[in-house]
């Protein structure tokens, strides 16, 4: 045997460890400390702060609109995909089957007939069930179509990385993200639990090249194509009367990604109230610490997650798992009764919002490529707040005594599933 073997594999080793103690050190109790006081998100200066730690720009003179559910959102994004001229940019982890999906082909491929350049990138496992024929009526029509990370047997430590983001950019000039898949589960208006409760957002003005980049970043590494010229990055002018806003999207990565750090930052700076909506909640110590600590200094902190209607009942129960710790911080914890909750939006004292994929867990922060768009208007984060609490109605509320008094099976189940919240 070569004798610099047993060093090379120490070494592997070793690096590896470090990689995962880096990783991982907010599961080790090391938690989140912010520095400096008197920090709020309707401030300048925590609209610098945020930059700072994500890299993303804030960019100024943007207006954003609210889409509730796939009977507003799929008629918007059919609209914006009909209105490309040049460029239609799509990309989305889960896309199957069934009528919507069959309606969002067409129009795809109505635009590159058209002579509109259609790019489709579409996570490789996420959209597995994804009916072939849609992919050939695609690329018959002349759309560009790719799969992100197709699994393979060399690299296999990729699998676990997925691209979790939902983007739609037209010309350059109108974008779309947020929670929405491409299903029939999506269709409806959260009405029975076959339809399920989402939000999607639609924005105009400079902002919209920081969704773009998002999409050129993983149509990059997909297809080794680099997106440029004016049909996807033409000049944009502020809209009148339009607010700051920022892209901010992560990939994983040794350390802390740019969301998790941009989640923590604003939980320590909120001062009245938080509200969280997160499909998959299982937050990790520092998360649990950092909620707590905002509901023990007076914040209303809320926290809505799906009820027994959810896709994975195993992220379900790591979150149930810390429950307890939450509720005996003053967190409000709600579960969503008519459907699965799928959407992903945060408030922070009815100024500051972020809408995009991102989920409350591990995955989201440490495994998947997430976008989030975060909004600085009291309007948005108001109309955010309704839905809340028009959501808060259809759910219902832990008790602690009660909840407490949950029976043994429930805890042991918990327990275990815990155990595997990193790579949920």
């Amino acid at each position: 045997m070569n004798k610099r073997w047993p060093a090379a594999i120490a070494i592997a080793l070793g690096a590896r460890y470090a990689a995962d103690s880096l990783r991982h050190r907010r599961e080790q109790g090391q938690g989140y400390e912010l520095r400096g006081d008197g920090l709020t998100v309707d401030s300048d200066e925590f609209l610098r702060a945020t930059e700072a730690i994500t890299m993303a720009p804030i960019a100024h003179g943007n207006e954003a609109e609210l889409f509730i559910n796939g009977d507003a959102i799929f008629p918007a994004m059919l609209e914006t995909m009909a209105s490309a001229r040049r460029s239609l940019n799509f990309l989305s982890y889960l896309y199957w089957s069934g009528e919507i999906a069959g309606d969002i082909c067409a129009a795809l491929c109505r635009s590159a007939r058209a002579g509109v350049e259609v790019n489709v990138l579409l996570d490789a496992v996420g959209s597995a069930k994804m009916d072939r024929d849609l992919v050939s009526d695609m690329e018959s029509a002349g759309v560009t179509f790719a799969y992100f990370r197709p699994p393979k047997p060399y690299a296999l430590r990729r699998v676990n990385n997925r691209t979790h983001r939902k983007l739609l950019i037209a010309d350059g000039e109108v974008g779309m993200t947020g929670g929405v898949g491409i299903a029939d589960q999506w269709t409806g208006d959260a009405q029975d639990p076959d339809h399920w409760r989402d939000t999607h957002v639609r924005v105009r003005g400079p902002i919209v090249r920081g969704l773009q980049g998002a999409f050129a970043e993983n149509w990059l590494e997909a297809t080794g194509d680099v997106l440029v010229g004016p049909a996807y990055l033409p000049p944009l002018q502020p809209v009148a009367d339009g607010g700051p806003m920022q892209v901010v999207r992560s990939t994983a990565e040794v350390g802390d990604t740019n969301v998790e750090a941009l989640y923590f930052l604003a939980i320590a700076c909120a001062r009245e109230k938080l509200y969280l909506t997160s499909a998959y909640f299982a937050p990790r110590p520092a998360f649990v610490e950092a909620l707590t600590d905002a509901a023990r200094r007076g914040v209303d902190v809320r926290v809505l997650v799906p009820g027994e209607h959810t896709d994975k009942q195993v992220v379900r129960q790591a979150g149930r798992a810390v429950y307890e710790p939450l509720l005996e911080g003053g967190v409000r914890i709600y579960e969503y009764g008519p459907t699965m909750l799928h959407a992903k939006t945060l408030t922070i004292d009815g100024t500051w919002s972020s809408v995009g994929s991102v989920n409350f867990d591990n995955r989201s922060f440490q495994l998947q490529d997430e976008v989030t768009l975060c909004v600085c208007s009291r309007t948005f984060a108001g109309l955010l707040d309704e839905q809340f609490e028009r959501d808060l109605a259809r759910s219902t509320e832990i008790d602690l005594r009660r909840w407490k008094d949950r029976p043994l099976t429930s805890r042991v189940r918990e327990s275990v599933t815990k155990l595997a919240r990193r790579e949920l």
